[in-house]
């Protein structure tokens, strides 16, 4: 008999829900930072009202069984059971938030009840800071990010009960257009790289997919006269070369970022650049924000291998999986996954800051065309069909071919509310999957930049280091485009 409180997950949900490792738990974890004291009680009224009733899917948990996986509405489901108001220890600062984060983030979540929660520190620097925690196949990145936007105001005083779901009809007009241009920012594919595949792409993607589960289809439209191979000819070539490409790179190289992985993850992150400042930075050198951003990282990296002493020739390079967004806009309100991954290869072997910065946007720009965010979505639907050994050895043979996961996002440029006090800063880490074992965000908000960092603590249990020596990077670059001039090789000694 059909269960009416069941849904079944879709091919890459499930994939996700199945990729879970005690050394890589599948949860994207978030913290925001709010200017004013927030009680348990407003954010737990805030979150039910404009996440929890919009989105049946929170009262669900996933369910994964020898007849399939399924989504399962949870019959003792208690909003309360999913908040907990925790405190700091010691000075009750950035170094206490950190520690608390690493250790949520260490920790899996209750598998009886649907995969969320938050946390609560009521007291931090004069205000509050809450710890979203959300399984992965709930939704991606970005989803989740339009779901955090709709719990948000773009003003301070608006009563809990208004939702920002996009068809709720009681937004005023003039925010309601703010938030449409916010989340049009947002779903842009990250760094433009990869737009022109993902534009032809897409229907390839659905239609190619679904014709490598039901291959008698493909016969019975040839006999049709439908011409499918015709029609998608050169897309189809452009995926075999790709697909045949990406499966043939060698494994990354050997650093202290790789090796087997434990059980704790540490995480850290910087204080906000000026997002103009790193603008100008970019137009003086004849690079793109994303490109000063991704430079800087790679100079971090660098430096901090250097600082321990490890080996660095010009030659080393080590790969980031940077997703790519492939939900169109209209479909913004929608949970689930829906992103690719595009192998970005960070030139940390180069050590002149401004050559390393153009390497980076040469790579960047290859990368616009490639097709490797459709067929990375692709093989993400197909493994969540198969056998979990065989999903298991994929992900391992991936996931040699990459060091880190590396999320950048362009967020709203404007101050916005969230329970009536101002969002100060967020920051959010994805999971590393695979044997994966450090993960990179970059997300733009209100004007400013911030840079997060998580690894592993087994492989690098300072990851504060590296991010201080982000921003002395940036700050090289920023010297770099004052002095001039742009075209002559640095040595240490001038940098």
């Amino acid at each position: 008999m059909f269960n009416s409180d069941r849904e079944p997950l879709s091919r890459v949900d499930n994939f996700w829900l199945r990729l879970d490792r005690p050394y890589n738990h599948m949860t994207i974890n978030t913290v925001w930072i709010l200017a004013d004291k927030l009680d348990l009680e407003r954010l737990q009224q805030t979150i039910a009202t404009r996440w929890v009733v919009p989105y049946k899917r929170f009262q669900q948990r996933p369910v994964d069984s020898a007849t399939g996986a399924y989504w399962e509405t949870d019959p003792h489901f208690e909003i309360s059971n999913h908040f907990r108001r925790v405190g700091l220890s010691g000075a009750q600062g950035k170094e206490e938030l950190e520690e608390l984060i690493s250790n949520l983030v260490s920790t899996p979540l209750d598998p009886n009840k649907p995969l969320w929660e938050f946390q609560l520190v009521e007291d931090y620097q004069g205000g509050s800071a809450v710890i979203m925690r959300t399984h992965h196949c709930y939704a991606d990145g970005v989803a989740l990010i339009h779901l955090v936007l709709s719990m948000t105001d773009t003003a301070p005083g608006v009563p809990v009960d208004t939702t920002h779901s996009p068809s709720h009809k009681a937004i005023h007009e003039d925010e309601e257009e703010t938030l449409g241009d916010i989340f049009k920012q947002l779903f842009q594919p990250i760094g433009d790289a990869s737009s022109h595949a993902v534009k032809a792409g897409r229907g390839l993607l659905a239609e190619g997919v679904d014709r490598l589960l039901h291959p008698s289809k493909t016969v019975e439209d040839a006999r049709q006269g439908l011409g499918l191979a015709s029609r998608y000819a050169r897309q189809g070539l452009g995926f075999a070369a790709e697909t045949a490409r990406l499966l043939q790179l060698a494994d990354d190289p050997p650093t202290r970022f790789r090796g087997k992985l434990g059980m704790a993850k540490r995480v850290a992150w910087a204080e906000p650049l000026p997002l103009r400042e790193v603008k100008a930075i970019g137009q003086a050198l004849g690079g793109t924000i994303n490109d000063v951003l991704l430079a800087a990282v790679a100079g971090a990296l660098r430096a901090y291998l250097v600082e321990r002493g490890d080996p660095v020739d010009r030659q080393l390079e080590i790969r980031a999986a940077v997703p790519v967004n492939l939900r169109p806009l209209e479909q913004a309100k929608n949970l689930g996954n829906r992103f690719g991954l595009v192998l970005l290869t960070l030139p940390i072997g180069i050590e002149n800051p401004l050559e390393r910065l153009r390497e980076v946007h040469k790579r960047m720009r290859e990368l616009r065309d490639s097709y490797q965010a459709i067929i990375t979505l692709g093989l993400m639907e197909i493994m969540g069909l198969g056998p979990n050994v065989a999903q298991a050895l994929a992900m391992k043979m991936l996931g040699r071919k990459a060091t880190a996961v590396m999320t950048n996002v362009a967020g709203p440029q404007q101050p916005l509310y969230f329970a009536g006090s101002q969002l100060a800063e967020l920051m959010f880490w994805v999971p590393q999957s695979g044997s994966v074992g450090m993960g990179v965000s970059l997300f733009s908000y209100n004007d400013r930049v911030h840079f997060g960092l998580m690894t592993d603590q087994k492989l690098v249990s300072d990851p504060a280091t590296i991010i201080s020596q982000f921003s002395k990077e940036f700050e090289q670059l920023v010297l770099i485009a004052m002095t001039g001039p742009w075209d002559k090789r640095l040595d240490a000694k001038a940098r």
